[in-house]
C-alpha cells in the first residue's frame, strides 16, 4: 500500500513540481469550491423536432430572458425585451430584419453592445476566470475579457469602455461582436445539459440534433428505447433496422436516412414497386399529412407496407432464436386465416383490414422471400457502413447511458420495472435474474458489448439485446406489456391496440416506492429526484409532471408534433440553478421565422418547484465532491515536500 502512495504522490509531484504550485491549484480549486452551483438544463423526448429543440436550446427554457430581466428590471420596455432576447437567439437574422428599419444603425449598434455587454456579466459572474476564458471565442477573447472584467486600477471606466466600443464600431466591427457576444450569453446561461433520452424517430431533424449536441460545451445522454434502436441498427441488428426504417416511413421520413445519413433506399424502393404494384397499402398511410405528390405518397405507402412485413418476419425470426426473451406471444403470422384473412387473438376472431400478403408462404411465414432478404441485407450493409451514423452512435455510446445519478438527482428515460405490489421486478437476461439497478447495468453492459465485445457471441448478443430493450414489457425503457404494431396496421378494433403500462406509472405518487427507487441507486436525500420522460403528460387533461410531491419529474409533455393533440403542449424542460429548480410548459413551437420575425418566443409556463434556503454553491455538487478530494490529495502533496519524503522539481 505504501508504494502504491509513494507512485501516486511522485505521478502528483510531476503535475505540481514544487510547493508554490500546489499551493496555488489548492487556493485556486478552494476558491471554485464557493463560486455558486452552474445551471442545468433537463430535456427529454426531443423526437426530431430540430427547430424546437434547437430554440429551447438557445432560449435555455426562458433561462436568458430571466437574465435579462435580472440586468434591467423595469428599466426596459417589454417589447425591447423581447427583440433583445430574439437577438440573442439568432443574431444575424435579428440583425438583417433590424438594418431594414432602423435608421441610425451606428446608435443601434452602441445601445445593442452595451446591453449584451451588461449580461454578459451577469451571466459569467457565476463561473471562475478560467472557465470564461475558455468559452470566449478565439477572434474576440481579449477584447471580450476587458469588457465583462471589473477594472479597479482604471480611473475612468466609462470613457475606457466607451473607446473599446467606439472602435469596434469604427472598424465595422460591431456585427461580428455582436454575435459572439450573442453565442457567449447563450453558453454562459446553461452549464450542463442532461439529454434524457430519444432524440430520434417521428420528426425530421434527428442527424441535425446529433451535430447539434457533439459540438455542445458539456452534456450527458440518457438513452431512450428510440435511441437504442438506432444504434442496434448501426450494430447491424436487422431487428432493428427494418423498425427504424419502418419508422421514418410512417412519418414521411425517409429523407433523413437518405439525406441525412446517405443510405441507399433504391433497392426497398424497386422491391416495394414491383411487389405492390397494384396494392393500395391503405393500412400503411404516412403520419402527419406529408406535402408530397400522389405518386410520392403512393411509393412512400409501398415502400412502407413491404419493409413492415419484412420487420415482422426477422422479429419472428429473433424470437424464435432468443426463447429466453420470452416474446413467442408476439409472433403473430403463423396465427392468420390467409384464404380468409383472419385472425385469432386471444381466443376471439378478427378480420384484418389487408388481407393481401404475396411474399408471406402460410406454412413458412417468417422465412423472408430472396428478393425481401437482399433489400434488408443491403440496408443493414448500409447502415453499418455510414460513417456519419456510426460516429452520431459512438457518440450516444461515449456521452451516455441507460441511467445517470448526477448531483442527488437520479435520470433515465423510462421506468424501473415493478411488480404489482410495488417490488422491484426480476428479469432473466440470457439465463441470469436481475432487477432494480443491476438490471439497468447488465442491460447497458450488452448495449456496449453490441459494439466493442471481441467474442462473436456476445456481440451478437448485446445486438439482440438492443432490439429486446426497444420492445421488451421487461425493458425498462419501454415499460408496456406490448408493442401492438401488428394490430394497429391490422385490426380496427381498439382494445387489440392497447399497451398496458408496468406497475411502475401506478405507484409515482406512492412516496415509499419512489424511496426505495432513490435508496437502490445511492440516493437518500429527502432533496433527491428522480426526472425520467418517455410516457407523455397529458396536460389537457389536467395530468401534472409534477408527481409524489416534488421527488418526481415526468418531463416529456410532447416536443414531438405527433403526440401534441394527446397532451395539449409542446412539452416539458426543467431548469436546475442555484436557486432551485424550475419547471417550464411549453406551448407549440411555430417556426424559426416567426421567431425571428414577430418575436414569438415558445410562451412557456414557468413554476418554481423547489426553492432552496441557502443558495448552492459548487460544493454542494457532485464537481466539488471531487474538487474537494483533489484538495485533499493535493494537501497530502504539500506535507510530503514539507516532511521530505519528495523533493521539490524545481
Amino acid at each position: 500500500m505504501k508504494d502504491l502512495e509513494a507512485r501516486y504522490l511522485e505521478r502528483l509531484s510531476q503535475l505540481y513540481p514544487t510547493i508554490a504550485k500546489a499551493s496555488t491549484e489548492i487556493i485556486n480549486l478552494q476558491a471554485i469550491l464557493n463560486l455558486p452551483k452552474g445551471t442545468e438544463h433537463f430535456l427529454t423526448d426531443i423526437h426530431g423536432e430540430y427547430e424546437a429543440f434547437s430554440h429551447v436550446l438557445k432560449n435555455g427554457s426562458g433561462a436568458v430572458r430571466r437574465k435579462i430581466d435580472e440586468v434591467f428590471g423595469n428599466t426596459m420596455s417589454s417589447k425591447d425585451k423581447k427583440t433583445l432576447a430574439t437577438l440573442i437567439y439568432y443574431p444575424r437574422e435579428k440583425m438583417e430584419l433590424i438594418k431594414k428599419k432602423e435608421e441610425n444603425m451606428e446608435d443601434w449598434y452602441k445601445i445593442t453592445l452595451y446591453r449584451l455587454i451588461e449580461i454578459c456579466k451577469r451571466t459569467s459572474s457565476k463561473y471562475s476566470r478560467s472557465k470564461v476564458r475558455k468559452a470566449l471565442p478565439p477572434e474576440f477573447a481579449y477584447v471580450i475579457e476587458e469588457l465583462i472584467t471589473e477594472k479597479a486600477d482604471v480611473m475612468d471606466k466609462e470613457s475606457y469602455y466607451n473607446s473599446i466600443v467606439d472602435t469596434i464600431i469604427r472598424i465595422k466591427r460591431s456585427e461580428e461582436f455582436i454575435v459572439a457576444l450573442s453565442e457567449l450569453i447563450q453558453r454562459l446561461t446553461v452549464d450542463h445539459l442532461h439529454i434524457v433520452g430519444d432524440i430520434y424517430d417521428r420528426g425530421p431533424g434527428p442527424h441535425i440534433i446529433m451535430d447539434k449536441l457533439m459540438g455542445y460545451h458539456s452534456m450527458d445522454i440518457q438513452w431512450g428505447n428510440h435511441d437504442v434502436l438506432w444504434m442496434g441498427a448501426a450494430a447491424g441488428q436487422q431487428g432493428c433496422v427494418a423498425n427504424v426504417v419502418r419508422i421514418c416511413a410512417r412519418y414521411a421520413n425517409l429523407e433523413i436516412l437518405e439525406d441525412g445519413y446517405g443510405i441507399n433506399l433504391l433497392p426497398l424502393a424497386t422491391f416495394a414497386l414491383n411487389t405492390y404494384r397494384d396494392d393500395p397499402c391503405s393500412c400503411f398511410e404516412l403520419k402527419d399529412d406529408p406535402d408530397y405528390d400522389p405518386s410520392e405518397t403512393m411509393l412512400n405507402m409501398k415502400m412502407h407496407k413491404a419493409i413492415s412485413i419484412i420487420q415482422f418476419k426477422i422479429e419472428g425470426q429473433i424470437i424464435k432464436k432468443n426463447p429466453g426473451f420470452k416474446l413467442e406471444h408476439r409472433n403473430l403470422l403463423h396465427l392468420i386465416d390467409y384464404e380468409n384473412g383472419l385472425i385469432e387473438l386471444d381466443g376471439k376472431t378478427y378480420e384484418l383490414l389487408d388481407k393481401n400478403f404475396p411474399t408471406i408462404d402460410p406454412k413458412r411465414p417468417y422465412a423472408l422471400t430472396e428478393a425481401e432478404e437482399e433489400v434488408l441485407d443491403r440496408l443493414t450493409q448500409a447502415f453499418v457502413n455510414c460513417e456519419k451514423l456510426q460516429s452520431h452512435m459512438h457518440f450516444l455510446l461515449s456521452k451516455g447511458g441507460l441511467y445517470k445519478v448526477y448531483n442527488n438527482n437520479l435520470l433515465y428515460h423510462g421506468c424501473i420495472p415493478l411488480n404489482e405490489d410495488g417490488s422491484f421486478k426480476s428479469v432473466k437476461i440470457y439465463g441470469r435474474s436481475y432487477k432494480g439497478k443491476a438490471l439497468y447495468e447488465v442491460l447497458e453492459s450488452y448495449v456496449r458489448k453490441g459494439f466493442y465485445a471481441i467474442d462473436e457471441k456476445e456481440r451478437k448478443r448485446g445486438k439482440d439485446m438492443m432490439w429486446y430493450i426497444w420492445l421488451s414489457e421487461n425493458s425498462p425503457l419501454f415499460g408496456k406489456d406490448k408493442m401492438a404494431t401488428f394490430e394497429r396496421y391490422f385490426l380496427a378494433e381498439k382494445e387489440t391496440h392497447k399497451e398496458k403500462k408496468n406497475p411502475y406509472y401506478d405507484f409515482l405518487e406512492n412516496e415509499k416506492v419512489v424511496d426505495r427507487i432513490l435508496k437502490e441507486f445511492g440516493l437518500e436525500h429527502s432533496f433527491s429526484h428522480i426526472i425520467n420522460g418517455h410516457m407523455p403528460v397529458k396536460s389537457k387533461n389536467g395530468e401534472n409532471p409534477m408527481k409524489c410531491g416534488g421527488k418526481v419529474f415526468v418531463i416529456d409533455g410532447g416536443f414531438s408534433r405527433a403526440y401534441q393533440k394527446q397532451t395539449g403542449i409542446a412539452g416539458y424542460t426543467l431548469i436546475y440553478n442555484s436557486y432551485g429548480m424550475i419547471l417550464s410548459a411549453h406551448e407549440p413551437f411555430e417556426s424559426k421565422e416567426s421567431a425571428i420575425e414577430n418575436e414569438t418566443d415558445i410562451h412557456s409556463d414557468t413554476i418554481v418547484t423547489e426553492i432552496v434556503s441557502k443558495r448552492q454553491s459548487v460544493l454542494d455538487t457532485d464537481v466539488g465532491k471531487e474538487l474537494v478530494e483533489q484538495i485533499h490529495d493535493l494537501e497530502f502533496l504539500l506535507e510530503a515536500y514539507r516532511s521530505g519524503r519528495i523533493a521539490e522539481r524545481l
